[in-house]
């Protein structure tokens, strides 16, 4: 991590090659967590910036910090203690931070995000220490701009996820708790796909909760009022996309964990007139779709072949169900009411037809009453009558693939798709052991939580073979999407983007290079994965137009280069002291502190 690159695209301004200017001395430097090096700092740069008896006289590299973070982190006693222990190191040491959780993320996942993150949150105003991000609350609608201006000029940001943290991680309504979840998914970003930490911001739409918990709790944080809703939550919600795009005219955002009665609501609003983009209905979309197409791939068929049934109509169900239409639609040439056709939802009252009550969100996959008259609409039934060749399921009903619905789709198809969704583990579907057991292992499964192996006598004389089994987690797409977004500066997010970052992780599957890989890649390779899926994002962008950024390359690695040269590295880079008279916000370590804005 520490060599210094060389690119003929070094002169970008998001290069990651070359010095930083810095503006700060002595102990303010080493308190601002994107400058410090703490034990790294080399001899000349402890003289130019009097660092001298403030640092112990070893001079460490970064491998050598990362080796004691590590053997501290592991002295930790339980997974919250972990999870505040790397906030901690977050406020202290930008670098050494990213640099651990990269070197450690398979351990370190299911600390900084799903399940320990949740815990976190829940308990986000006990295990509360200082500030991260921008709290906007609903009584203060006419400071959100004041609020928002304090973090940067209009060039300073690049990525803003925002939440009103409703409806958190399958915990609910967790209140201006859900900043934590904001600042995990901005995380990500950076782990997965480079996005560069200073130029992010968390945001949390602090509308109070109809949580209970929090409601009694003198220590909460938050409004302690019931949620408002309503005219006055959609002119709070307006006024921050308008001022945020106002004061960060470059800026991608981000929505994460609103409600089911506002996800949808909010995104088909924004969409058409801004760059942005929500997790749970686009990218819980792609990353299904990824793993169908993939599944599709290996079993021989097609993207136009498709038959699916999603059991659990919810936000997280419609939004495969978008997914898939647009993805149909656009591989046939045919229109998205042709398209929804072959997709068929079913939620708790049986398939969804003309005569079920149903949301906007629902509407498009409705089929005909009279088609299905006096026939049973149940997920069995429907499977018998439809021989899908997918099946989705974000019901959260525990063990609903029964054996004999899983037989049923293995009778109508050689090779059937079966992803179980829900989360958490307790709330699958089906896991995977029963699942190939009851398909004699024809079935290609991925699922919404991770799981170990499955191990049978599939091999050749009744060998014992292992399959793995792929966890269909957003963050092998939304980095991905987000960064392509940002390099090219796109005016919008638009279908034929999210279908290209679809075939960017497909494309990326180890089930194509051998017969008992998962479906999806995985957390081991997601920044050559992010490479590829913001390069297809990219060359879709330019396709539609909407991209605004010049001298994009045109040619495969020329474009690679280019996105890799403006990825953030936890890396240490040289520091070059300049004049604070004359320094940048950057060189001043201003990016992201809020209360330092020359506006």
């Amino acid at each position: 991590m520490s060599a210094q690159k060389a690119s003929k695209y070094s002169h970008l301004p998001l290069s990651t090659t070359g010095p930083l200017d810095c503006a700060i001395i002595g102990t303010a430097l080493l308190n601002t967590p994107s400058f410090n090096k703490g034990t790294a700092f080399p001899p000349d740069e402890r003289r130019q910036f009097q660092l001298t008896g403030l640092l112990p006289q070893n001079v460490h590299t970064l491998e050598q910090q990362a080796k004691r973070a590590w053997e501290q982190y592991s002295a930790m006693n339980d997974d919250l203690s972990r999870n505040t222990w790397m906030a901690s190191m977050k406020e202290q040491n930008e670098v050494l931070y990213f640099k651990l959780l990269i070197d450690h993320l398979g351990e370190l996942f299911s600390i900084i995000y799903t399940p320990t993150e949740s815990d976190a949150i829940q308990n986000y105003s006990r295990i509360y220490r200082r500030p991260e991000g921008c709290f906007l609350n609903i009584h203060d609608i006419d400071r959100v701009e004041r609020d928002l201006a304090q973090w940067g000029n209009p060039e300073d940001m690049d990525y803003i996820v925002v939440t009103d943290g409703e409806s958190i991680l399958g915990i609910g309504d967790q209140g201006v708790g859900g900043i934590l979840i904001s600042v995990a998914k901005l995380v990500l970003t950076t782990v997965c796909a480079g996005i560069h930490p200073s130029r992010t911001l968390p945001v949390v739409l602090d509308c109070g909760t109809d949580n209970e918990s929090h409601l009694t709790d003198d220590l909460y944080l938050g409004l302690r009022e019931r949620r408002v809703r309503g005219p006055k939550y959609d002119q709070l919600v307006d006024t921050f996309v308008r001022e945020a795009r106002r004061l960060y005219p470059r800026a991608y955002i981000h929505f994460e964990d609103f409600g089911v009665t506002n996800a949808r609501r909010i995104l088909d609003r924004y969409r058409s007139d801004i760059p942005c983009f929500n997790d749970d209905v686009q990218g819980t979309g792609c990353v299904a779709l990824a793993a169908i197409m993939t599944g599709l791939r290996v079993s021989g068929q097609t993207l136009s072949e498709l038959r699916m049934v999603i059991f659990g109509a919810g936000s997280a169900g419609v939004g495969i169900a978008d997914q898939a239409r647009d993805a149909i639609a656009t591989e046939r040439g045919i229109s998205k009411e042709e398209a929804a056709k072959q997709i068929f939802l079913i939620d708790k009252p049986g398939l969804l037809t003309s005569e079920s009550e149903v949301s906007p969100a629902q509407k498009p996959f409705v089929k005909d009453a009279k088609s299905w008259k006096g026939k049973d609409t149940s997920l069995l039934s429907v499977i018998q009558e439809v021989r899908p060749n997918v099946l989705i399921g974000t019901s959260t009903v525990p063990r609903s693939f029964t054996k004999e619905v899983v037989e049923a789709m293995a009778s109508g198809v050689e090779r059937p798709i079966i992803l179980p969704l829900s989360n958490p583990t307790r709330l699958h579907e089906a896991v995977p052991e029963d699942l190939l057991n009851w398909t004699n292992r024809k079935a290609l499964v991925a699922t919404g939580s991770p799981f170990p192996p499955v191990k049978g006598p599939w091999g050749k004389d009744g060998a014992q073979t292992e399959v793995e089994i792929a966890e269909c987690n957003n963050s092998v797409v939304f980095p991905g999407i987000g960064l392509g977004s940002v390099l090219s500066r796109a005016r919008l997010v638009t279908d034929k983007m999210l279908v290209a970052a679809i075939h960017g992780v497909t494309q990326m599957s180890p089930a194509l290079e051998h017969e008992t890989g998962p479906l999806l890649p995985g957390v081991d390779a997601v920044r050559d994965v992010s490479v590829r899926v913001a390069r297809r994002v990219i060359q879709a962008a330019v396709e539609d137009g909407v991209a605004t950024e010049v001298d994009i390359p045109t040619t495969d690695a020329d474009l690679d280069e280019w996105i890799r040269e403006q990825m953030w590295e936890p890396r240490y880079r040289p520091l070059r002291l300049v004049d604070a008279q004359s320094a940048s916000r950057a060189a001043k370590g201003e990016l992201k502190i809020a209360g330092s804005s020359t506006k």
